[in-house]
């Protein structure tokens, strides 16, 4: 089974180079699309250093966006099964295989890693929460996604969602930032597919390090969900 490890990357010249390292460490047989959307910090070079077989390279002329640059890579995957990988050294490739595993088994054709299923919400204390905020609002949507679709996630916006060719291939998604991900999950929703988690633990940074995603970016993820619920 071969599987598509799609990258989209925007200003991660000083990760980027370490996260393929640690894809390819996997076993599993797979191909790495690595997405430049349109960095301006060194980025695009340190791609161009990268020297493998299983590595494809894209590069958007501007920044267009997440969503955008997983759609480019979604376009030129080829793998029975697919995943996104961030390059900012968050999630951990070495779960590659828990994901893939019900796939495998024939159990399920989409598996989300759930960071939140176990995470507990602590203010203070040395094991507090990271980004609590971040935590309650991902709570919320994940919330929302199954009260309007009938699921029954504790992770909706995840980025490793681990998806079979044969669902991937029917999503014809259109989001540009971050709202790909209840994109995602709402079409795989309407397709009838139930999503299996299993979970996951992350590193999670904050925006000192580069983190890009901001709450703001929750309004767009609420009317995604409802705008595709409705939508025919």
């Amino acid at each position: 089974m071969k599987l598509s490890v799609v990258i989209p990357v925007f200003n991660e010249k000083d990760t980027i180079a370490e996260i393929v390292k640690r894809v390819l460490t996997e076993k599993t047989p797979k191909e790495i699309i690595i997405i430049d959307d349109g960095s301006t910090d060194g980025t695009k070079e340190e791609i161009e250093k990268l020297r493998n077989k299983e590595i494809k390279k894209f590069y958007h002329n501007v920044n267009r966006g997440k969503g955008a640059a997983v759609r480019t890579g979604i376009k030129n995957a080829t793998g029975d099964v697919l995943i996104v990988q961030d390059a900012d050294l968050e999630y951990n490739p070495k779960y590659y295989q828990k994901l893939l595993k019900p796939i495998i088994d024939g159990k399920t054709k989409v598996v989300y890693g759930s960071r939140l299923r176990t995470l507990p919400f602590r203010l203070w204390g040395k094991d507090k929460t990271p980004l609590p905020l971040h935590l309650l609002v991902n709570r919320f949507l994940s919330e929302l996604t199954n009260l309007l679709y009938g699921s029954g996630l504790t992770d909706m916006e995840t980025c490793y969602k681990m998806i079979d060719k044969e669902v991937y291939r029917k999503l014809s998604l259109v989001s540009n930032r971050f709202e790909i991900e209840p994109e995602i999950t709402a079409k795989i929703l309407r397709l009838g597919i139930e999503i299996l988690e299993v979970p996951i633990t992350t590193r999670p940074r904050g925006y000192q390090e580069g983190k890009k995603i901001k709450t703001e970016d929750a309004f767009f993820a609420v009317w995604a969900l409802i705008k595709y619920r409705f939508k025919k």
